[in-house]
């Protein structure tokens, strides 16, 4: 399964695409950001997501794209903006027909590290490590991206499953 895990910002979003399947190996098949000038008009910032998205998604054709679920922070202004990035994020997946899973900071943590408490340089030497990587990857950011698709790969692809077994099982139509 191929996976792009992103991790919405409107200053950097980070993207990082994995392949692989629960219990094997898995491999880098992209690591970056799409970065936004902080002082640009808050429109202009989303299009750029948006076409750097979009770019990422031509050149990495996933199956699946994992997004941080955003969780309310103290400063509103800055959840709000990542936010409007994770929609972006979602709407060009949901766009193409792609499958979209959200994780939330603490679930992407406890699967790569064993801990939901873990810190950026715990995710990050992770990270290094089960993709064999020679150098953390940089930004945080980009290291975050690759961590939720890591993440999707072995906890999302099993749930895909089983909701589509369970939808198979479910009689349609009318009850009686």
């Amino acid at each position: 399964m191929r996976v792009l895990g992103v991790d919405p910002g409107l200053t950097r979003c980070g993207l990082g695409a994995v392949e692989g399947r629960p219990g094997a190996p898995l491999s880098l098949v992209a690591v970056g950001v799409v970065r936004t000038g902080a002082d640009d008009e808050l429109g202009s910032r989303l299009v750029r997501i948006e076409a750097g998205i979009e770019e990422w998604l031509d050149d990495v054709r996933p199956e699946a794209v994992a997004v941080e679920r955003v969780f309310s922070q103290h400063n509103v202004r800055t959840v709000m903006g990542t936010a409007q990035a994770a929609g972006i994020a979602m709407l060009c997946a949901a766009r193409r027909g792609l499958p979209v899973a959200l994780h939330t900071p603490s679930e992407v943590k406890a699967a790569i590290t064993g801990s939901g408490r873990a810190d950026k340089k715990q995710v990050g030497a992770m990270v290094t490590r089960l993709l064999r990587l020679a150098e953390m990857p940089r930004p945080a950011d980009a290291a975050d991206a690759l961590a939720l698709a890591i993440c999707h790969v072995w906890r999302g692809g099993a749930q895909h499953r089983l909701a589509e077994a369970l939808a198979k099982a479910t009689p349609k139509g009318p009850r009686r």
